[in-house]
């Protein structure tokens, strides 16, 4: 006999003690609560705060530009960081997975937006970036069964490119950083063209491969 009851020593044939269900639910509440979900919801945050910003006072006061960029790349900085930190450290977790491709095309396309709702950045140039984002996220999830396309160091070139070209828009810059500011969103632009027909053709690919593999089990 140790002297403890059975009820503490947690016996066989009893039902499991509700503090140990209310622990494990603690323990998968705490993990969502990581750095890189916290990277992820203050971009989420940033976004209504940047457009505000780009859009105080007319939308062409320097200084609030100003600011409205250096919302912009504190957003950009936690987009670098919050993957790698998930990644890295074994944070992935299924709100990070859902949050942070939303919490992306939310910033970026707030930006082109924004920017062609102002005229500084024709809207043909906003429709070809975001049209190319959801055509590429709507094609993901058709080849989803077939597996997972990874991000290309081309596709983190084009969005290295476009958070480059858009933050230079955002300011309100004159001058040859004017002029600069056009050419690297051409660059960004051709990017954005190039990867997204990457995708397509290994999505493609994929999706061969995925079908004659079931044909093959049948």
């Amino acid at each position: 006999m140790t002297g403890v009851p059975a009820s503490a020593a947690g016996g066989t044939g009893r039902r499991p003690a509700p503090g140990a269900k209310l622990g494990a639910a603690a323990v998968d509440q705490a993990s969502l609560w990581n750095i890189a979900n916290i990277l992820t919801m203050i971009r989420l945050v940033l976004v209504p705060g940047f457009v505000l910003l780009l859009l105080a006072d007319g939308g062409y006061d320097p200084v609030w530009r100003a600011w409205a960029w250096a919302a912009f790349a504190v957003a950009m900085i936690t987009d670098i960081f919050d993957g790698h930190l998930a990644r890295t450290y074994n944070l992935v977790t299924d709100f990070g997975k859902i949050a942070d491709p939303i919490a992306d095309k939310a910033i970026m396309g707030s930006a082109l937006i924004c920017l062609s709702w102002l005229g500084d950045l024709p809207w043909w140039v906003t429709g070809l970036i975001l049209g190319r984002e959801l055509g590429i996220t709507l094609m993901r999830f058709w080849v989803i069964r077939y597996g997972v396309i990874p991000a290309s160091r081309g596709g983190k070139l084009k969005t290295l490119a476009q958070g480059t070209a858009v933050g230079m828009y955002v300011l309100a810059l004159t001058g040859a950083l004017a002029s600069m500011r056009f050419w690297v969103m051409a660059v960004a632009v051709v990017l954005t063209l190039v990867t997204g027909l990457d995708y397509i053709r290994q999505a493609v690919v994929l999706r061969r491969k995925g079908l004659a593999a079931e044909q093959a089990a049948r």
